[in-house]
C-alpha cells in the first residue's frame, strides 16, 4: 500500500490503534496530535517497526483555525493525504447548567468545528483524484440524546449526520466517507470526561478491535460502521422507542456509570 493517512488524536487510543494498523498494511502517516514527545515516539516506533514514513505535527485541534495550519503544513512538505481519519475528540460530564462554558467551546470546535474543516480542506483534492476514503469518528451517543453530556451527544449527532450527507454527496465518485460510531471502549477518554475519575463500566472493547472495525469499514466503504453486537442491538432498539422514553432511560444509565 503507497497511500498516506492523516490522523488526528493519533498518540492515543483508537487513532493510535488506526495509524498502527495503516502502518502493518504499509501506508505512510501524517500524525496530528497536542504532544510532542508521544508523537516522536510513536513516529520511531512505526517508522522502526514497519519501514513507513511518518510525519508529525504538533497541533491543539480545539483551537480555531488550527485546520487550517495542519493543511498549509501539509501543503509546504508537499504531501498528498489519501485517507483523512478525524478520530481526535473529547467529552464532558455534568449537567449542562453547570458546565465551564471554555471547556465546551473547546470541544464543539475540536468534535464539530476541526472536523468538519478538514473535511473541506482535503476533500477537493480527493474530487479531482477520483478516489480516497474518509473517516469520521462519532458515537453510538450519535443516535440519542444525552442528559448529563449533551454538549459531547449533540457534537456526535453532527458527525454522523454530516458524515451520511457528505457521503451521499459523493456517491459514484470514488471517495467514500464512513461514520465509526463505537460504544464506550478502552482508552483515555473516559478520563477525560471525567476528570481523570474512573466510571463504573463492565469490560469494554479495546481500542484494537475498534479500529479495525472501523478502518475494515472505511476500507470497503460502509456509511455507518458500529462495532460490537451490544451496540448494534442498541442502535436498532432506538427506532421501537419515543423519544421522552430514550432520553430519560439515557439519563439514568449516564448518571449510573457517573455516580
Amino acid at each position: 500500500m503507497n497511500k498516506t493517512a492523516l490522523i488526528t488524536g493519533a498518540t492515543e487510543g483508537i487513532g493510535y490503534e488506526l495509524a498502527r494498523i495503516h502502518a502493518e498494511k504499509g501506508g505512510d502517516l501524517i500524525l496530528v496530535a497536542r504532544n510532542k514527545e508521544k508523537l516522536d515516539e510513536i513516529k520511531n516506533d512505526l517508522e522502526r517497526t514497519f519501514g513507513v514514513t511518518v510525519n508529525t505535527i504538533q497541533k491543539d485541534l480545539s483551537l480555531h483555525g488550527s485546520a487550517y495550519e495542519v493543511y498549509n503544513k501539509v501543503n509546504d512538505l508537499n504531501l498528498s493525504v489519501d485517507y483523512l481519519m478525524n478520530n481526535a475528540g473529547f467529552g464532558d460530564v455534568k449537567l449542562f447548567s453547570e458546565t465551564d462554558w471554555p471547556k465546551q467551546e473547546r470541544m464543539i470546535n475540536l468534535n464539530v468545528t476541526t472536523l468538519t474543516h478538514f473535511t473541506r480542506l482535503f476533500l477537493p483534492q480527493m474530487i479531482t483524484r477520483g478516489s480516497g476514503k474518509i473517516m469520521n469518528v462519532a458515537s453510538v451517543a450519535s443516535f440519542v440524546p444525552g442528559p448529563t453530556m449533551s454538549v459531547y451527544f449533540a457534537s456526535k449527532a453532527y458527525v454522523l449526520s454530516f458524515s451520511e450527507a457528505v457521503a451521499e454527496e459523493l456517491r459514484g465518485k470514488g471517495i467514500t466517507v464512513t461514520a465509526l460510531c463505537p460504544g464506550p471502549t478502552e482508552s483515555n477518554f473516559h478520563l477525560v470526561a471525567h476528570d481523570g475519575k474512573k466510571t463504573k463500566e463492565r469490560k469494554m472493547p479495546s481500542s484494537r478491535d475498534v479500529a479495525l472495525y472501523g478502518y475494515r469499514s472505511m476500507m470497503n466503504g460502509r456509511v455507518v460502521a458500529v462495532p460490537g453486537f451490544d451496540n448494534k442491538l442498541l442502535v436498532s432498539l432506538i427506532w421501537f422507542l419515543p423519544n421522552w422514553a430514550i432520553v430519560r432511560i439515557v439519563r439514568k444509565i449516564q448518571e449510573g456509570r457517573h455516580r
